[in-house]
């Protein structure tokens, strides 16, 4: 009995023994096998993680404008545009072997591309003046493939906007936004149709606000970005991140100036009240007085004989308020109605925002001494718009 007890005794000293020993073998020759638990236990985040494409639960998220893409995206349509066009042929050079020859002209077709942006389920349409100026014929195709032919509601050349019409069902409608909410440094998307690549995308921030005196236009307000604008983005959309619109595309500034990352667009909020005024009167009601004011310098005024330079009345149109109440070219614009003026575009802008048949007071310099002109605004004439 006490021989077999020590047998077993024995048998189990020995598998301790041996594997206390073969424990030590595998420690000896994996020691991460020891640390890598003991570490996973106290410090948890330096597990290593499995390598993946997608963000990690909790982690950051990816940024993306799609939504807003898909929301603003199918309200913008392509503009083809045609015209003729007639040119003067030059001359044979053996004209001056026998004699002067008549001119000979010759006749072409030239071709236009543009962007516009449906704004009503009417099927009213918003686009540059200059995409559609002088065109023989014009269609519009959707996102969605339609193609039409709209009519001419009206044009704007003073803010270089047109408002045209579709006869379409079911039509995709962009949402407005507010541009005097905007700040430098938000982001913005411009959608149109550059170089026939019809609903190209390119993004941006705003790069300033109020961008006026490009002598562009009569009445400038411009957003500034640097979301790219090239020719055939004329009359689309620009739209914030979350797609609504805040801005009509105009490449026509960037393309004067000869620049790249500096592109420019109209801001809703002049869009929205000229669209009003084309839709209900089929043109823009706008304040006159016959005006034609421009900005001097204080050395250029001088040369005038005037006291400082200012905004100065360069000109006036016979038989206009301005030239009935008393005002005479030379003249320098001081205030209206008590605000001060100092720009000719100010001056201009203030005047139009006037509903016609009201009175403004304007204080008038000439020479030395100042006084006030009151004059009643009419309608700004077809003939002096533009």
């Amino acid at each position: 009995m006490l021989e077999r007890l020590s047998r077993g005794l024995t048998f189990i000293a020995g598998s301790v023994v041996g594997g206390l020993a073969l424990a030590f073998v595998i420690v000896a020759l994996r020691p991460d096998l020891i640390r890598g638990n003991a570490g996973s236990r106290m410090e948890p985040s330096s597990v290593p993680q499995p390598i993946s494409s997608a963000p990690a639960r909790g982690g950051p998220e990816r940024v993306t404008y799609a939504a807003a893409v898909q929301r603003a995206a199918p309200a913008v349509v392509n503009i083809y545009t045609g015209r003729e066009v007639v040119e003067r042929v030059d001359p044979s050079p053996f004209g001056e072997f026998f004699g002067n020859l008549l001119p000979f002209y010759k006749k072409r077709y030239e071709r236009s591309l543009g962007s516009g942006v449906i704004v009503d389920e009417s099927g009213h349409i918003v686009t540059n003046y200059h995409v559609v100026a002088n065109a023989g014929d014009i269609r519009v195709q959707l996102a969605d493939g339609r193609v039409a032919t709209p009519q001419v509601v009206g044009v704007d050349p003073d803010t270089d906007l047109a408002v045209l019409k579709v006869d379409l069902s079911n039509l995709p409608v962009i949402a407005f936004g507010r541009s005097d909410q905007l700040q430098v440094g938000d982001v913005v998307l411009a959608i149109g149709d550059p170089l026939g690549l019809s609903q190209t995308v390119t993004h941006g921030i705003v790069s300033a606000t109020a961008r006026g005196q490009l002598g562009i236009t009569t009445f400038e307000d411009f957003i500034q970005t640097d979301a790219p604008i090239n020719f055939g983005n004329s009359g689309g959309a620009l739209v914030d991140s979350s797609g609504a619109l805040i801005g009509i595309n105009t490449a026509m500034v960037a393309k004067s100036l000869g620049v790249e990352g500096i592109g420019f667009a109209i801001p809703v909020d002049m869009v929205r009240g000229v669209l009003h005024d084309i839709i209900k009167y089929g043109r823009v009601i706008r304040g006159w007085i016959g005006i034609v004011p421009e900005d001097i310098s204080d050395a250029e005024a001088q040369q005038l004989g005037l006291a400082h330079g200012g905004v100065v009345v360069a000109n006036l149109y016979v038989g206009s308020p301005g030239q009935q109440s008393g005002l005479k070219p030379g003249d320098l614009l001081l205030s209206i109605d008590g605000i001060p003026v100092t720009s000719a575009e100010g001056a201009n802008a203030r005047i139009a925002g006037c509903k016609p048949g009201s009175m403004l007071t304007l204080r008038d310099q000439r020479g030395s001494s100042q006084f006030d002109v009151k004059v009643r605004v009419a309608e700004q004439p077809r003939t002096a718009a533009g």
